[in-house]
C-alpha cells in the first residue's frame, strides 16, 4: 500500500496556499531565517513587523532590517519542519525569494566544538513535510548560489568550517543510539528539525535557500550533553551576522 507521505502531487496550487497573502507587502528579495529568539528579538527591538504571519500559537512577525546599507526580510520562521516551512512559503509568497538561514544544531559526530560552524550540503529526510514538496526518492539540497555564498562569507571572514550532510528529524526525542549511528555513517555530521523541508520547499518555489547551522548540543556519545549551547550569545550575533553578508551575495 502506497503511504501518504509518498503520494507526491507536483501541483502548484493547493486549496490553501500561500498565495493568499502575495500583494500583502513587499518584501526586499534577500532575507535570513533565523532561529536565535534572543537574537532576533535584540537585532529588531526598535523596529515594527512590516507584516506578521498568522498562527493561533501567536503571529510570527517579519521585520526588515538594514545589513551593508541594504534591506533585508529577517524572521523566525519557528521550530520544527511543518511550522518552518509553512512560514518560509509565506516568506516566499511575499517576494522574499533568497533566503539564508542560520540556526543551532545538535552533532553526531564527535570531537566539533560548541560554535563550530557546519554547512549543510544536503539533508536526510527524517521528518514529513518534505514529502509534500519532493518525491520521496528525491534529494534536497541547498541552492548551488546559496551554498556559493555562504562559503564565499565564511572564508572572506577566516571563519572556520566544515561542510557535510544534515539529519533532519521530526523526532527530537527519538534519536536513539542506534540511529545517530546510521546517520553517522551516512555522513551526516549535524541533526537538526527543519533543513531537509527548507530545501525542498525552495526548490519546489524556484527559490534559493541555504544555510549556516551552529554546533550545539553534543549527541554523538552515549549520554547526550547540553553543552550550554544556547548561552554562547556572541556566536549567535556572528552567525546571524554572516547569514546576513551570505544573504546579499546573492
Amino acid at each position: 500500500m502506497l503511504l501518504p507521505l509518498h503520494e507526491f502531487d507536483p501541483d502548484p496550487i493547493a486549496v490553501l496556499d500561500p498565495s493568499r497573502w502575495r500583494g500583502r507587502v513587499a518584501l526586499p528579495e534577500r532575507g535570513v531565517a533565523c532561529w536565535f529568539g534572543d537574537v532576533v528579538r535584540a537585532r529588531t527591538a526598535a523596529l515594527r513587523p512590516a507584516f506578521e504571519i498568522p498562527s493561533e500559537h501567536g503571529a510570527h512577525p517579519i521585520w526588515i532590517v538594514e545589513h551593508g546599507g541594504e534591506p533585508l526580510a529577517l524572521c523566525n520562521l519557528g521550530v520544527g519542519a511543518p511550522l518552518a516551512a509553512g512560514n518560509l512559503d509565506v516568506m516566499l509568497a511575499l517576494g522574499c525569494t533568497k533566503v539564508i538561514g542560520c540556526g543551532g544544531a545538535g552533532v553526531i559526530r564527535p570531537g566539533i566544538d560548541v560554535g563550530h560552524v557546519i554547512v549543510p550540503t544536503g539533508a536526510v529526510r527524517d521528518e514529513g513535510t518534505s514529502y509534500h514538496y519532493a518525491p520521496a526518492d528525491a534529494a534536497v539540497a541547498p541552492h548551488p548560489d546559496a551554498l556559493a555564498a555562504i562559503v564565499a562569507e565564511l572564508d572572506v571572514h577566516g571563519v572556520p568550517h566544515d561542510l557535510g550532510l544534515t539529519w533532519t528529524t521530526d523526532g527530537l526525542f527519538r534519536e536513539t543510539r542506534a540511529r545517530v549511528a546510521r546517520r553517522r555513517e551516512q555522513g551526516c555530521v549535524t541533526v537538526e528539525m527543519e533543513a531537509s523541508a527548507l530545501f525542498a520547499v525552495a526548490a519546489f518555489r524556484g527559490a534559493v535557500y541555504g544555510q549556516l547551522l551552529y554546533a550545539g548540543d553534543d549527541v554523538s556519545a552515549e549520554q547526550w550533553d547540553h553543552r550550554g549551547w544556547d548561552k554562547h550569545i556572541g556566536v549567535r550575533e556572528r552567525l546571524l551576522a554572516l547569514a546576513c553578508g551570505a544573504a546579499l551575495r546573492l
